[in-house]
């Protein structure tokens, strides 16, 4: 038999139990392995390190593994590690719970700013999601835009449609989704009871009774016989009445479980004391042994893969304009549907208000239209729910249910409706550009494989580069490929040595730098003149602690110039000005004796580095390999990493006139125009652009 290589949703039932015994362990760091393997690392004052896996590709798993298994840190962290790591560190362990019987863990983080959830969805292409205190989503490993469900960053996570929980149904619920199935036993619960092959058939086996037996066949004795293993089932789930098993066929682990099967009664088993180490022992096995059987890797560019994957987005994509424009039109219909029946509704509406102004009770207000609805009065009968705590009253008309706010009045009412149509068109036209952008994607995909078919492509050249000379400024289609990146809401750029700098918008930024990322082993920049931005050197990155990064002095001197730059020194007309550096330690909030410290202002202690006379530069750019946006930052920065670039410097002309200018500049300098509006409109120049005047350099 195969070995197994998924979770199943008993699996994680047992888990969920054994997990809650960390709480209380609080994070140290996050890694992200390839696209699909997140582990972290965390401290538990009883057990020392604690290290959490959840792995959503070809392997799906989740439990805490012996460190002795865990693969050694990977390089430089990409920056979905890196959001964790700032959201996460610290953070205390607040216990993990299963979405109903789904195979989804929720993982939840408390810290003192702000909580965080990760979602792990164990199931199908699998994928993580980072939720916030509101169940936004922060980011996620792979975007989700389906007719049914959405997970993509700054959208409200969506779990997949409910399924039946066969550990919640009672008898007579059991019986009715048996009645409801026309197949055989077996086959019905694994379907509609959701258990899944597995126990479907341990199910049967426990019960006595004859797995392929007809549902039209099935006699109250074994539904009762099922139910009663059912049962079982769900007792040694709930009081976590475990005897966790590994299964050996041939000398190799073909399957883990949380207790003995039936249906392995013939397979050597290996005993634990939990199901979380019968877990991490199964999945080391497993690692080592898909490491021994690796083929020799074909190098070749796997197109056919990223065409197919490229045609699923799209389908995806596809699917959501469909139901953006049928939710839209069903808004606008509801709309409509108030006007045509305007007597009505503000028969209905009126009578709420009345009675409310009366201190009706909301229930005696229901009973009313009841009444009336029982004398057949139309209004009355048209009205289907009244909700008090919403303050709202739901009318059905033309069999179209429509829900009101009961204190306003039908054009309100109508207007709240079209808003929230328009509101919905705006979101399909968003998709319409994203799907734009996704054929220009296959499109590319389809001609680097052409190319490589042709021989024109090197043989090392990996499945998503670009040839190196690619003259991207003739190029005709440009594909853009970019994600929004958590610290692209701060002021932002990549030193020439490849570190991340922030430095904040206003005051509250200024204070969120210091107080949720300023990190030992960065370094704090900012200018001498008032009114600059708080400037901090990201060196978590480069190797495994930042307090072992040595900082190079060329990306510090970039990072003194970017404080100079967007500070007071600009908007003052000045060509130059001083800054200064510090390491965290001497950063605080706590001012001397007497002294009163303004938001977003530092009291700073100790010596510091200063940089004098730093000129002002600033220049703005556009990448497009590996991702396409603007950047924007201390010239020679941006001049490494840009496709195209344009210096600017203090002037006479408003940011946003500037912005416009350099949009018709790069506009003029690309083949591809269409190109540059969908990733450098005036509004993402503009953002970089220092404050006050400015003009381009040379004009």
């Amino acid at each position: 038999m195969d070995a197994k290589r998924e979770l199943t949703s008993v699996d994680l039932a047992a888990l969920v139990g054994e997990l809650g015994g960390f709480e209380g362990a609080k994070v140290d760091k996050a890694y992200l392995y390839g696209d699909d393997f997140l582990r972290l690392k965390l401290r538990d004052f009883d057990r020392g390190r604690v290290e959490l896996i959840v792995e959503v590709g070809d392997v799906k798993r989740a439990y805490v593994a012996d460190p002795d298994h865990v693969p050694d840190a990977p390089g430089r962290p990409p920056n979905f590690a890196m959001m964790l790591r700032n959201r996460l560190s610290g953070a205390d362990f607040a216990g993990v719970e299963q979405f109903e019987f789904d195979r989804i863990l929720q993982f939840h983080f408390e810290r003192d700013d702000e909580d965080t959830t990760i979602v792990a969805e164990l199931f199908g292409p699998g994928n993580v999601g980072v939720l916030d205190p509101n169940d936004e989503v922060i980011d996620s490993l792979d975007t989700v835009r389906l007719k049914s469900r959405t997970v993509a960053p700054g959208s409200q996570y969506e779990f997949p449609d409910s399924r039946v929980n066969p550990l919640e149904v009672d008898y007579e619920g059991f019986v009715a989704l048996m009645e409801e199935s026309d197949t055989d036993l077996v086959r019905t619960l694994a379907t509609q009871h959701n258990f899944g092959g597995l126990y479907a058939e341990e199910i049967c086996t426990r019960a006595g009774v004859e797995k392929a037996t007809d549902i039209a066949d099935a006699t109250d004795e074994q539904y009762e016989a099922l139910f009663a293993a059912v049962e079982r089932l769900r007792e040694d789930l709930s009081n976590a009445d475990l005897d966790p098993r590994i299964y050996v066929e041939d000398d190799r682990y073909v399957d883990v479980t949380p207790f003995p099967l039936s249906e392995y009664e013939d397979l050597e088993s290996e005993t634990f004391d939990t199901f979380n180490a019968a877990l991490d022992q199964y999945f080391h096995e497993l690692d080592r042994s898909d490491d021994d059987d690796s083929p020799e890797v074909d190098d070749s560019p796997d197109f056919e893969a990223e065409i197919e994957k490229h045609k699923r987005i799209i389908e995806q994509q596809e699917g959501a304009i469909e139901g953006f424009e049928q939710r839209a039109e069903a808004e606008r219909e509801r709309a409509e549907l108030l006007y045509e029946r305007y007597g009505l509704v503000d028969d209905v509406l009126s009578t709420v208000r009345e009675a409310r102004e009366r201190e009706t009770p909301w229930s005696e207000i229901a009973e009313r239209f009841e009444e009336g609805a029982d004398r057949g009065i139309e209004a009355a009968e048209a009205v289907v729910g009244v909700n008090g705590d919403e303050g709202t009253v739901t009318l059905r008309l033309d069999d179209t249910e429509v829900e009101l706010d009961a204190s306003e009045g039908v054009e309100h009412n109508a207007d709240r409706l079209y808003t929230e149509a328009k509101r919905i068109e705006e979101k399909k036209e968003g998709a319409l550009a994203a799907i734009e952008d996704t054929r220009e994607d296959l499109e590319a995909v389809r001609e680097r494989k052409r190319q490589w078919e042709e021989g024109d492509a090197d043989e090392d050249e990996e499945d998503d580069e670009e040839p190196e000379d690619v003259d991207w400024l003739s190029r005709q289609s440009i594909p853009v490929r970019r994600s929004e990146q958590w610290f692209e809401r701060f002021r932002w750029f990549h030193t020439s040595d490849g570190f991340l700098v922030i430095g904040g918008r206003d005051a509250d930024q200024n204070e969120e730098l210091v107080k949720k990322y300023l990190e030992p082993g960065d370094l704090f920049f900012h200018a001498q003149a008032h009114g600059g931005p708080v400037t901090v050197i990201k060196a978590t990155g480069p190797s495994e602690s930042g307090t072992d990064v040595d900082i190079p002095e060329r990306s510090r001197e970039q990072a003194a110039q970017f404080a100079v730059s967007y500070s007071s020194v600009w908007k003052d007309g000045r060509f130059a000005g001083d800054a200064y550096m510090v390491t965290p330690d001497q950063v605080s909030k706590t001012p001397e004796s007497g002294e009163f410290l303004e938001k977003g202002g530092f009291a700073i202690r100790g010596d510091r580095t200063y940089y004098r006379d730093v000129p002002v530069g600033v220049a703005v750019g556009i990448t497009c390999e590996p991702s396409t946006r603007v950047v924007g930052g201390p010239i020679d920065a941006v001049r490494e990493q840009a496709e195209t670039w344009v210096e600017v410097e203090p002037g006479q002309y408003a940011q946003a006139d500037v912005g416009k200018k350099l949009y018709r500049e790069f506009r003029e300098r690309f083949a591809d125009t269409s190109f540059v509006r969908k990733v450098a409109s005036p509004d993402r120049i503009q953002h970089f652009l220092p404050p006050g005047g400015s003009r381009i350099a040379d004009d």
